[in-house]
């Protein structure tokens, strides 16, 4: 059930669709408002979101896994050499997943418990160890690869997202991948480590409406 509330710092409605969701940026001012059962307050503003050449937008909607799911939330990460989108997606029957999005590629994920992650090497990762690019991992008797690892930076958001991601917030991020489009990835920061794990999906299965339009890209056919 969705809730609309007046942003404290600017007095725009401001809807909440997911009442899993605590946090939520501004449409208008851009601060960050955090909710719980005193009311909902401001802890702090998100940056104004760069330039990109996403396909995908907040709004787009689509069905995968024969559930139909929409766009309400993102974060943008960035390291020295680049950046990368991760989208909050709300399924029709009220759960979540993410999108990553980098380099034309495409990344659904759910989150699981690190807890149920009985994997030595991740377990170590998630204590403060470093990974080793390269290093292979049995998860649910499938083979990982670790394929990256480096300190990233939360640099924007937008929408409505499970965490405050403040602006300056570091993580550790470690990408693994399987030899059949499965993938995983483990964020580990001061306080917490959460984990991930889907496989790769094209944008057609995800057959998408309301992606959004931009110089030197032509909306695909399915998509129209």
């Amino acid at each position: 059930m969705s809730l609309s509330v007046n942003c404290p710092n600017c007095g725009a409605e401001v809807v909440f669709r997911s009442a899993a969701l605590p946090a939520r940026v501004c449409d208008y001012c851009h601060s960050l408002l955090s909710r719980s059962d005193t009311g909902v307050m401001v802890v702090g503003k998100s940056s104004p979101l760069p330039f990109d050449v996403s396909p995908v937008q907040i709004g787009m909607r689509g069905r995968i896994e024969d559930q139909p799911f929409e766009v309400i939330g993102r974060v943008r990460w960035a390291w020295t050499d680049g950046a990368w989108n991760e989208w909050l997606l709300l399924f029709g029957d009220g759960s979540h997943g993410w999108l990553g999005d980098a380099m034309g590629q495409f990344m659904l994920m759910r989150e699981r418990p690190f807890s149920q992650v009985q994997t030595r090497t991740l377990k170590d990762i998630g204590k403060g160890k470093e990974a080793v690019p390269g290093a292979e991992i049995t998860l649910d008797a499938r083979k990982l690869t670790i394929v990256d690892a480096r300190d990233v930076l939360c640099i924007a958001a937008e929408g409505e997202l499970p965490f405050t991601p403040t602006p300056g917030w570091r993580v550790y991020s470690v990408d693994l991948r399987g030899p059949k489009g499965e993938c995983a990835s483990l964020q580990r920061d001061t306080l917490a480590t959460s984990f991930y794990q889907g496989h790769y999906v094209t944008l057609a299965e995800l057959a998408p409406t309301g992606l959004r339009a931009f110089e030197g890209w032509t909306l695909p056919a399915y998509a129209a």
